[in-house]
């Protein structure tokens, strides 16, 4: 079974960029990346792979830093002989060069002819070796795990035409909501998305979690620069799961360790694409800037993955609100997901709003920008007296537009904050995280 990915549309616009560069593909391991590269080499004439993890292919970058004698070697080592037809050069886990790194420079500059796209999942630690780094003369794009767009894909095609229709039609409400559950407990990651489209067999998909925690674990543990290092960052991804709002360094997950240990390893982690830190904004005016001084939450890779570490996935069946599911964490957690999973910027984060003063604190699950506003959303059902953070937002803001996401149907109305200010309240089913700039330029404009 193949899964198509909404990237490939991306690469194919970097096909015919006039001033077209190497592309970078970042991202977490698993998520696709060399899948999708050989998906797209089938519209070249000639497509060479590289990987870089093994030595006789990484040892090419070592022979030479002339570019014209590189690319000579390849074609040996290869046994191709060159011509004018398009040629794919795709250089695998290029992390494990920093050399190669280095090169891609000298393939925009002279040998522009050759397409050259290059992945890694650790590559920001590769970038510390990297003495002379080509700023500029690259592309980047990052891949996420599959989001609910590209799981329907996979397992109903008719729903993923729905979901792609605005509005999304009222009567494929409920249908929707219970694709999005399954969504949910199977998670993003394409070999358990495959494996389910084959055998939707959930219990069958627990190995494959087990499998790809340790792979994670394994392959960060790699960049500790000792056993200490190393210990620290065993115990923060087992712990972190089980944190459920804004965390505190000192002691996570009940340990003794220092502030400064546990940041260092929840660094590592985010630098890795495992578990990223998101910072809080405190102002209600573009742009949207991370306040550090303010305790972050975490956001792991996938949702289907974190569920199935806290045992969630057979409270799953048959749920009906996913904001009755740990205290509504889940759900927030997984639309944070579906809208970092429409940014190709290997720096983004998504960004939540907190207002900390005595009397009045607020915290407003999601913000982001669209057009010169900010917006707030939130994620909760029940009635609209209950948006009491959001209602102290739009009360200081100079809009009053606002977006909740919930287990209801897609509606828009006016409403009131309790202080008196009139604002239009976007309500939108919550499978439509992924959708919220293009709800946004379509009721608003």
């Amino acid at each position: 079974m193949e899964i198509n990915r909404n990237a490939l549309k991306n690469l194919e616009e970097w096909k015919q960029s006039k001033n077209r560069k190497p592309l970078l593909i970042r991202g977490a391991r698993q998520v696709g990346k060399t899948t999708l590269v050989k998906q797209f080499a089938r519209q070249f004439d000639h497509f060479i792979e590289l990987n870089l993890e093994k030595r006789t292919d990484r040892e090419l970058f070592g022979i030479t830093d002339n570019i014209n004698e590189l690319v000579s070697a390849i074609y040996l080592y290869k046994r191709l002989t060159p011509d004018e037809k398009p040629t794919l050069l795709f250089i695998d886990d290029i992390q494990e060069s920093p050399e190669a790194i280095s090169m891609l420079r000298f393939f925009y500059e002279e040998k522009s002819e050759i397409y050259v796209i290059a992945a890694g999942s650790l590559v920001e630690f590769a970038l510390k070796k990297v003495p002379s780094f080509p700023v500029g003369r690259l592309s980047y794009l990052t891949l996420h795990p599959l989001n609910f767009d590209e799981f329907l894909g996979v397992v109903n095609t008719e729903a993923q035409k729905v979901y792609n229709t605005i509005p999304t039609p009222s009567f494929a409400h409920q249908e929707m909501m219970r694709l999005f559950h399954n969504y949910a407990a199977i998670g993003g990651m394409p070999e358990i998305v495959k494996s389910y489209a084959e055998n939707t067999n959930l219990a069958a998909l627990t190995p494959l979690y087990k499998e790809l925690w340790q792979s994670f674990k394994d392959d960060v543990e790699k960049y500790a620069s000792g056993n200490s290092e190393r210990n620290i960052i065993r115990h923060v991804i087992t712990a972190a799961p089980n944190e459920t709002d804004r965390i505190k360094f000192e002691g996570f997950g009940n340990s003794n360790y220092r502030s400064r240990e546990v940041g260092e390893a929840l660094r590592t982690l985010d630098m890795a694409r495992i578990i990223r830190l998101i910072y809080p904004c405190t102002s209600i005016e573009p742009p949207l800037t991370a306040n550090y001084k303010k305790r972050p939450r975490l956001q792991f890779l996938d949702t289907g993955m974190l569920i199935n570490a806290l045992l969630l996935q057979g409270k799953m069946i048959g749920i009906s609100d996913m904001n009755d599911l740990h205290r509504g964490k889940i759900i927030q957690h997984l639309v944070s997901q579906e809208f970092i999973s429409i940014h190709n910027d290997p720096g983004f984060k998504p960004h939540f709003w907190v207002r900390e003063q005595k009397g009045s604190d607020a915290e407003v699950n999601l913000v982001i920008q669209h057009d010169r506003h900010i917006i707030p959303i939130e994620i909760k059902s029940g009635a609209k007296g209950t948006l009491r953070s959001l209602h102290q937002f739009i009360n200081i803001a100079e809009h009053s537009f606002a977006v909740r996401l919930y287990a209801g149907v897609l509606k828009a109305e006016d409403s009131l904050t309790p202080a008196g200010k009139p604002y239009e309240l976007f309500n939108l089913p919550y499978y439509l995280g992924a959708k919220i700039p293009e709800y946004l330029q379509h009721f608003i404009g």
